[in-house]
């Protein structure tokens, strides 16, 4: 018996680890020329955006496919985007026009859009989040946040824009604001700051912030978060997501694991299905635009 228990232990010692990586697959964004945003409806249905020409794809991660679901107007982008299933809505945030637009989930049509900024002041509207009676939408060229009310299902002809200050309002890099998500029941603000590489927390009401403490997030891009405080912080140059649990004052947090994957090609954004992370394969390492000619959302186990 010990001599059998021995064998065995050397075979342990010498096969390698199983990893996760023979679960991840790609999903194809057919005739896509860039995607960034990836959102989560219900199930195992995603959007995705094709970033360069504002148009929506519609997929199922479980199935595998995708199609395009909105032919977006011209002109119009695709960066970060969340999608409502209880209203039937999809926000998106329209990147350098200045712009973010709603959509219906049912149909595709286009609801409202919305002009936060416009030339010749600098401006790329990065990210969105769904919070109490409404969503946010992040400026990464300016130190403001906009929110879009909705009630009742509809939303707003308006919106509101909020001033920040401290750490939230520095613009020093060449972009800086991005990913966002709401907490304490939207009276917070987690949000992204690229340049930085930092996570600030942001109040709400009047644009104060303070930078989260102990987490350190180089190259983050678009954020999420699950289960109250757990994060996920997607840091595109690095080709990883980090995992970090907050603590319940969420102004400190502390890394948990990286999820990484050989498929990811500059990953920007993510959207979680219970044991399952979609994430937006931007591909910004071969340009920008990216010259990449096929573009994908990526499938992994969290």
């Amino acid at each position: 018996m010990g001599a059998v228990l021995a064998a065995l232990i050397a075979v342990a010692l010498v096969v390698p680890p199983a990893t996760a990586h023979h679960r991840d697959r790609p999903i194809a964004l057919p005739g896509a020329t860039g995607t960034e945003g990836v959102a989560r409806l219900n199930g195992s249905t995603f959007f995705a955006g094709d970033l360069l020409t504002g148009d929506v794809f519609r997929g199922n991660i479980t199935k595998g496919n995708a199609a395009k679901f909105i032919d977006a107007p011209d002109g119009r982008f695709a960066a970060g985007m969340k999608a409502d299933s209880s209203d039937k809505l999809l926000f998106v945030a329209g990147g350098p026009t200045g712009q973010g637009y709603v959509y219906s989930t049912r149909t595709g049509a286009p609801v409202r859009s919305y002009q936060f900024q416009t030339a010749p002041s600098p401006t790329f509207i990065n990210d969105v989040a769904l919070s109490k009676g409404g969503a946010w939408f992040t400026d990464s060229a300016q130190a403001l946040l906009y929110f879009v009310p909705v009630v009742d299902g509809v939303p707003s002809s308006s919106f509101r824009t909020l001033t920040l200050s401290g750490p939230a309002a520095d613009l020093s890099g060449a972009f800086n604001n991005n990913g966002i998500q709401a907490v304490r029941g939207g009276t917070m603000l987690v949000v992204a700051h690229s340049g930085n590489g930092v996570l600030n927390l942001v109040d709400a009401a009047t644009g104060a912030s303070t930078t989260i403490a102990g987490v350190s997030v180089p190259n983050v891009d678009g954020i999420l978060i699950k289960g109250g405080r757990e994060l996920f912080a997607v840091q595109n140059a690095d080709n990883q997501i980090s995992v970090w649990k907050l603590e319940t004052d969420f102004l400190a947090g502390r890394q948990r694991k990286i999820i990484t994957s050989p498929l990811f090609q500059f990953p920007t954004t993510v959207a979680r299905f219970g044991g399952r992370l979609a994430v937006a394969n931007a591909k910004f390492d071969t340009g920008f635009p990216p010259t990449a000619t096929q573009f994908e959302v990526v499938v992994v186990r969290r």
